[in-house]
């Protein structure tokens, strides 16, 4: 962590204070050459000891500096040690050859001084680059010391006042750091660029004449990876269970296997129905981060399983706090209303056969009266009637029948929309679009979770019982982009066809085959790459879903003035 902190004190705050970590390749790697060190530790010889020794995988803490330090090697020879650490790179190019980085040379002296606080004599310590195979000499002295002592000091007054250093700019170290996707560096120092010498709070209530028209001119290096490699696995059916065999999760329906997933490539487990999971999968998921997400065979989000989480409550401390300040959660929902209304109308633009031309433009007069409104009555107004007009209008974005083909008449039902209905959906579209927001809700309180926020308090939707308030705030824009989208291309691709569904009652109801077709039909959208509006570079939906989310937690802790909306091209 001292290594972290000279490298760079914003991700020794994410590593140490929020206790985030995500993997690269080169971390990856680090590990699987460290993992061979590790695994047949040594004992060290007591600090009288004259002799030639060679000690592996050697953990020793210090009392008077409060330190611990694993060293890869201790050498011992002639009554004194010297620590010998391995670093995956190569060494700086010093005044009299290859010399140490800056933060190798403090990680050095934090194992020379827990050696010297155990009574060894350490006069060097040694690092040892791969890339090279090069053994650089780092001299043990009271320059060394002193550097080191001073490190360690900063890294705990920034830890005890828990406020995160700014990010760095234009910097060599960002593109190969395996945070750079949670740090976000170029996005949040060019986005804060718009009122670099404003106090947010006063941005956020008085200035909304800034737009997300205003983005940075200049576009921020392509930092963050287009796609996650992981993938949600979907259980779906009766009498299932979900269990592990080693480093895969089985799963089995009356004890036939079914599947086997590696566990490395998850990102998440969702259980639909009567689907059991044992207690060592759980154990498994919950140590490795990984969400168990509980819905009813119709669709109903019940809940997560998950580990514990962030460990740091200061950004939901202030969270909490700015959820009670009327003017901020006014800010932050006139935003998220004018994008949800600009994204439908969007919609309609490119699906419908021959939108309105009239109500495209009451839906652009509504998206500007949203950015103006007192309250949030008021917005809830505005989207109600601006949700009316769209769902009006929905019909006409479904092509029902093939070009050629008689209409189709057959069939117990008919992809007709007549406004939007729920609690129960009252025709297959609608049962669809429910299903497909529970789908997204899960995925933005898993996100939410995993950035740090508590999920129920949210700024524009106000705490309702068992409601993830704030997941519902961010998906609002997301709602025709993600699910209306996928609900279109469902129907219009015939995936799913009207005798996919069934009456029960007054509410229509999917059968399987239509579940597990629009589960595919969602992740093959959530999988689209979009052009983010003010970034310009391409991303897929998923990962839009949490680059919005951090910069909300952005907002929060007051590095940028307001919270750039999402809306598509």
């Amino acid at each position: 962590m001292v290594n972290e902190f000279v490298y760079c004190p914003r991700l020794f705050y994410y590593e140490w204070i929020d206790g985030l970590f995500a993997h690269s390749v080169d971390t990856v790697e680090g590990a699987n050459r460290h993992a061979a060190i590790d695994s047949s530790p040594t004992e060290m010889p007591p600090p009288d000891q004259d002799a030639l020794v060679v000690s592996r995988s050697v953990q020793l803490s210090s009392e008077t500096h409060r330190l611990i330090a694993k060293i890869d090697v201790v050498e011992s020879a002639s009554g004194e040690v010297s620590p010998v650490e391995y670093k995956k790179g190569s060494p700086c190019d010093g005044p009299d050859g290859p010399a140490a980085w800056p933060a190798d040379r403090v990680q050095a002296g934090v194992q020379a001084l827990v050696l010297m606080d155990n009574g060894y004599t350490c006069s060097e310590a040694v690092l040892y680059y791969s890339a090279t195979r090069q053994r650089v000499s780092v001299r043990v002295d009271e320059a060394l010391i002193g550097e080191t002592v001073a490190a360690v000091q900063a890294a705990r007054a920034l830890a005890a006042h828990a406020v995160r250093p700014e990010p760095l700019v234009d910097s060599p170290k960002c593109p190969r750091c395996s945070l750079v996707g949670i740090c976000l560096p170029d996005e949040t120092r060019l986005w804060s660029l718009l009122d670099e010498e404003s106090d947010h709070q006063l941005v956020l209530f008085e200035k909304e004449s800034v737009t997300d028209e205003q983005a940075p001119a200049k576009e921020p290096r392509r930092l963050v990876p287009a796609r996650d490699d992981l993938r949600p696995l979907y259980v779906v059916g009766y009498d299932m269970i979900v269990g592990k065999n080693g480093e895969v999760l089985t799963v089995k329906q009356k004890g036939k296997l079914i599947d086997e997933i590696r566990l490395h490539e998850l990102s998440q487990v969702n259980l639909y129905g009567n689907v059991q999971i044992t207690a060592h999968a759980v154990q498994v998921l919950c140590e490795a981060e990984r969400p168990v997400a509980h819905f009813s065979y119709g669709g109903w989000f019940y809940g997560l399983t998950q580990g514990l989480g962030l460990k740091n409550v200061f950004l939901r401390r202030d969270q909490f706090q700015l959820a009670s300040v009327p003017l901020f959660c006014v800010a932050i929902a006139r935003r998220i209303v004018h994008n949800k209304i600009r994204n439908q109308r969007r919609l309609l633009q490119r699906n419908h056969v021959s939108p309105s031309p009239l109500m495209l433009q009451q839906l652009n007069r509504y998206a500007d009266a949203a950015m103006r409104a007192a309250d949030l009555p008021t917005l809830l107004g505005i989207e109600g009637t601006a949700a009316r007009l769209y769902f009006s209008a929905f019909t006409g974005m479904l092509k029902i029948d093939k070009p050629g083909e008689e209409k189709s008449a057959s069939g117990p039902f008919k992809f007709d929309v007549n406004g939007r209905n729920r609690r129960p959906p009252r025709d297959p579209v609608n049962a669809l679009l429910s299903f497909g927001y529970s789908l997204l809700a899960k995925d933005l309180t898993i996100i939410c979770a995993a950035v740090g926020f508590d999920p129920f308090i949210g700024f524009y939707h106000q705490p309702r019982f068992g409601r993830p308030a704030l997941a519902l705030d961010i998906m609002e824009a997301f709602r025709p982009l993600i699910v209306d989208s996928a609900v279109i291309t469902a129907i219009n691709t015939r995936m799913i066809g009207a005798d996919d569904f069934l009456q029960v009652g007054p509410a229509v109801a999917m059968k399987p085959k239509a579940r597990k077709a629009f589960l595919r039909a969602y992740e093959q959208r959530m999988d689209t790459l979009v052009t983010h509006p003010h970034f310009r570079y391409r991303v897929n939906y998923r990962r839009v879903l949490e680059i919005q989310t951090r910069l909300l937690a952005r907002v929060i802790a007051g590095e940028i003035s307001h919270y750039p909306g999402f809306e598509t091209r």
